[in-house]
């Protein structure tokens, strides 16, 4: 009875885990599991995270601020006489910073997709435990390593800073209102994220 109910565990775990399988050692009379690793497999759970938690939120925000952005300075052209070059000049530089700050820091992320999957797979598989209901305590992030790690979070740091500096600034010294001086420089960074993520993903099609 002892040993059904053994087997019938170790088949409940393969069902789970379709990576799993059962190996016998010599004196042992319950099969024991191993995980093979599949390159593909973690490539794959990767994808899915960049999809599900990057491109898609991407493109939903950054249409968002989009939208708010040139909504801004269309209400400040039609519906105000403070429109000048310098909105143009401004605006333009904040949406630029944007795009400058999203570019580094998706390069920086598909770095991480190339060198270290298991990363990304290991965020989407967190995911995906905790919707399930199946984490029952706080798992550790996957340990990687690169040369320059250690300034990573200070480059995170300088970005932000720069991008709402820059706003404040020129809401508060230039030609720019509060709305489009918010919005544009976000829609800069998140539109790209999407193009510069779309072209990891997107697979070309083959000729016939």
């Amino acid at each position: 009875m002892v040993l059904h109910f053994a087997g019938a565990k170790e088949v409940a775990i393969i069902r789970d885990d379709p990576i799993a399988i059962l190996r016998c050692e010599e004196g042992s009379i319950v099969p024991k599991l191993i995980n093979v690793h599949q390159p593909q497999h973690t490539t794959q759970q990767a994808l899915e995270y960049v999809k599900v938690h990057i491109l898609m939120p991407s493109g939903f925000l950054g249409l968002i601020c989009l939208i708010g952005g040139v909504g801004g300075l269309g209400y400040q052209w039609f519906a105000t006489d403070t429109y000048t070059w310098d909105t143009f000049y401004q605006s333009s530089g904040l949406f630029l910073s944007g795009i400058g700050l999203g570019a580094g820091h998706t390069l920086y992320q598909r770095y991480l997709f190339r060198e270290f999957p298991e990363v990304w797979a290991a965020r989407m598989k967190h995911r995906l435990e905790r919707m399930k209901g199946r984490l029952k305590k706080k798992s550790e992030p996957a340990d990687f390593d690169h040369p320059g790690r250690q300034v990573v979070p200070f480059a995170y740091i300088a970005g932000i800073t720069l991008l709402v500096g820059s706003a404040i600034a020129a809401v508060a010294y230039g030609h720019v209102h509060i709305v489009p001086a918010l919005f544009l420089p976000w829609a800069g960074y998140y539109w790209a994220r999407l193009i510069l993520w779309r072209k990891v993903i997107t697979v070309p099609k083959v000729k016939a």
